[in-house]
């Protein structure tokens, strides 16, 4: 489908819509951005940190568990609260198809991709309540993952969902390359005016999942879990690289551009079946100013 068909067929489903139906959603859309925001603010802010100090950047887990006493609770409680803001954000944009994606392959294909970024961040979310004390159940899922890659499905599986992450990565490339998150982002100052940064934030986030998706791979191919991983373990892998310090400290900075990316989204995101007609994206603005 051309770029201006899918704007046709966007158009045409909005011309039906009374935004007021759909604004009880934009609330936990700001509060799913903002949290998703909140992790790779704290994870690369530290790990950035630490790799600056001498010491070495740490994944998710590690970075939570670092945080301790009453402000590390309202963190961690903060961030809990908003991954699972944002993995209902993902059910219900999907659900109700609040982007205006429609009913075609392309638009069942970005829908299914929201549910499983959904997904991803909900279990995040999981892993922030374990901190707070609930539970830990690393090393068992390590042990259920070497388990079923044993099984011969078990490596086509696993193998499968890396290269869709792999898969992931790169459509975060395209992401960055085309800009095309400025159709979602409203037009203002600091819109028009920061994108260099949102764009870097947006292709190291591309970075570290297609490192993620690899490893994922690898592990599949070697039916060793511990191969696999998530922030930490690309983290690791690109520590152990030639210039890994150098190239850690700078993913680490483009993270916290992508945590920049994540705030902007939640104060700015468009929300197509919820917004006013009369918004402006920052794509129209630069395309009106074009013309």
């Amino acid at each position: 489908m051309s770029a201006n068909s899918h704007q046709s067929t966007r158009s045409e489903i909005l011309s039906h819509i009374d935004p007021d139906d759909f604004s009880w959603a934009v609330p936990i859309m700001r509060t799913g951005y903002a949290g998703r925001g909140l992790v790779y603010l704290v994870v690369a802010g530290l790990s950035l940190w630490s790799v600056l100090s001498g010491g070495q950047a740490e994944g998710t887990k590690s970075t939570l568990q670092s945080l301790d006493g009453a402000a590390g609770f309202a963190v961690i409680f903060a961030i809990a609260t908003g991954m699972f803001a944002y993995a209902i954000w993902r059910a219900v944009d999907s659900f109700w198809d609040l982007e205006a994606y429609g009913s075609g392959a392309k638009g069942i294909v970005a829908r299914i991709g929201m549910l499983v970024t959904g997904f991803i961040h909900g279990a995040i979310g999981a892993l922030a309540v374990t901190v707070l004390g609930v539970s830990s159940s690393g090393s068992s899922s390590k042990e259920l993952l070497n388990q079923f890659l044993q099984t011969p499905a078990g490596v086509w599986v696993v193998g499968g969902i890396g290269l869709v992450t792999m898969g992931t990565g790169f459509y975060y490339f395209y992401k960055a390359a085309t800009q095309s998150y400025r159709e979602h982002l409203e037009a203002n100052h600091f819109t028009m005016h920061w994108n260099p940064a949102l764009r870097i934030g947006v292709a190291a986030q591309g970075v570290v999942v297609l490192i993620i998706g690899g490893l994922i791979v690898y592990a599949a191919m070697s039916a060793n879990a511990s191969d696999a991983g998530g922030i930490d373990a690309a983290f690791e892998w690109l520590h152990q690289q030639a210039y890994g310090r150098i190239l850690v400290g700078l993913l680490c900075a483009g993270l916290l551009m992508f945590s920049l990316f994540c705030f902007v989204n939640a104060v700015y995101r468009i929300v197509p079946k919820a917004a006013d007609p009369s918004v402006q994206s920052v794509a129209r603005k630069i395309k009106s100013m074009a013309q």
